[in-house]
């Protein structure tokens, strides 16, 4: 008898134990704040949580736009292999932070993600993935990417993509206004050759013609619901050549005949996405494209050079805050070819994410065209502040929580997020 009743303890001691454990092990918090010890690879697991289907919300606003994952002991694993920062909660804990969250007195918000975003970015396939600070980010965070470049975007392959990164690219067909400095350099020459071939092949005479063809075609992936992100030169050149159209903008040595004596009067700014009544830079020995660029204007000391991030309304305006979430709200600037634009060139209808205001510069704005959405960060590597020609490569090992970085993995992950409606 005390045999059997001992054993029956002993049963539902056992029980007890794992119910709790079970209980306790129902969800897991990838937090983003400063405790997390490695930002950028949360990112990672994020995508790759959803792409196995686990179900995954983003925390807006709490803590640093935290992770809310399900226990699985796989994620658990992957979390560890990858050196993420965790914590295991109760279904209790788990489901009073979601109302703490949807409480009215708070500016936060839980966002699901839903779907696997087909990546894609635009580079030419020699380009190493260190040469643009996006490529670096997705290989680092190990999320999957394909590069695609004209042929791709010409044959209409562009379609299947969801979210499209535009490399560093002159889409002015100006060959980078690399002319003044390296027109000698080998790989100048290469570059102008087999941008050249590329244009003869889809029937243009010149690389400005076929840039301008694919600035279209890339506009018409974003009307079509398509996310498009840009950095440094590929944001202001994209918009030039838009507005540019059909007349030719380029000095003869990088089309072999004069532009046109009044293109700037020509340009139509209601074909662009965010900038409007600016001038381009006509000099081909000037390394500009145009007055949009603060690069060689700005007399900001490099210990001085910050911009901040706004702060949205994760109730009302989630997709801004998305966009915006870090764990720092002052981020250090960097420069690039394009680094910031000038605040007074914007549209009206762009949003301001991040700015240094009394600089009059935007560094990171979004905006909406059809049925899509773009978003342009200027600047080349958020931790390389004045990268140049032949620089060795970011070691993101060193710099896996870097705010600056955590704006480009916001916007990978922005198109997997179910939109809301705007509360009224």
């Amino acid at each position: 008898m005390f045999l059997k009743l001992f054993a029956r303890k002993i049963v539902l001691l056992l029980f007890l134990v794992l119910s709790a454990h079970v209980s306790f092990s129902a969800s897991l918090l990838i937090q983003m704040d400063d405790t997390q010890k490695n930002h950028l690879k949360a990112y990672g697991i994020a995508f790759w949580a959803l792409e196995d289907n686990y179900e995954i919300h983003w925390l807006l606003n709490y803590r640093g736009g935290s992770f809310l994952v399900p226990f699985h002991k796989e994620i658990q694993d992957e979390c560890q292999i990858r050196g993420v920062s965790f914590s295991v909660l109760s279904d209790v804990s788990a489901q009073q932070i979601l109302n703490d969250i949807s409480s009215d007195e708070v500016n936060m918000d839980a966002v699901k993600l839903e779907k696997v975003p087909l990546i894609a970015v635009y580079s030419p396939k020699g380009k190493k993935p260190w040469d643009d600070a996006v490529t670096m980010a997705l290989s680092y965070a190990e999320i999957p990417y394909d590069i695609i470049y004209d042929d791709e975007v010409m044959t209409g392959k562009l379609s299947k993509y969801d979210w499209l990164h535009l490399h560093h690219e002159d889409f002015t067909g100006q060959f980078g206004k690399f002319y003044a400095s390296y027109r000698n350099m080998k790989w100048y020459k290469d570059e102008v050759q087999s941008n050249l071939e590329m244009a003869n092949r889809y029937g243009f005479s010149k690389v400005s013609d076929l840039k301008k063809a694919i600035s279209v075609k890339i506009r018409s992936f974003v009307e079509a619901g398509g996310f498009l992100f840009a950095m440094c030169s590929a944001t202001d050149t994209f918009d030039i050549s838009l507005a540019a159209g059909k007349h030719d903008i380029c000095a003869a040595v990088f089309d072999g005949d004069p532009m046109e004596p009044d293109a700037q009067s020509h340009l139509d700014y209601s074909k662009t996405l965010a900038f409007q009544n600016f001038s381009i830079e006509t000099n081909p020995n000037v390394y500009e494209f145009s007055d949009i660029d603060v690069t060689l204007t700005r007399t900001i000391r490099q210990d001085e050079d910050y911009f901040s991030l706004f702060e949205f309304s994760a109730k009302w305006d989630p997709v801004p805050t998305m966009l915006c979430q870090n764990h720092k709200n002052l981020i250090k600037g960097f420069m690039g070819q394009t680094t910031a634009f000038k605040l007074e060139l914007l549209k009206p209808s762009v949003l301001v994410m991040g700015q240094n205001k009394s600089a009059g510069e935007a560094r990171y704005i979004h905006g909406n065209l059809g049925k899509g959405t773009w978003t342009f960060y200027g600047g080349h590597d958020p931790e390389d502040y004045q990268h140049l020609v032949g620089d060795p490569p970011t070691d993101l090992n060193l710099k896996k929580n870097s705010a600056g970085y955590r704006l480009i993995l916001n916007n990978v992950l922005f198109p997997a997020a179910k939109k809301k409606k705007r509360k009224t």
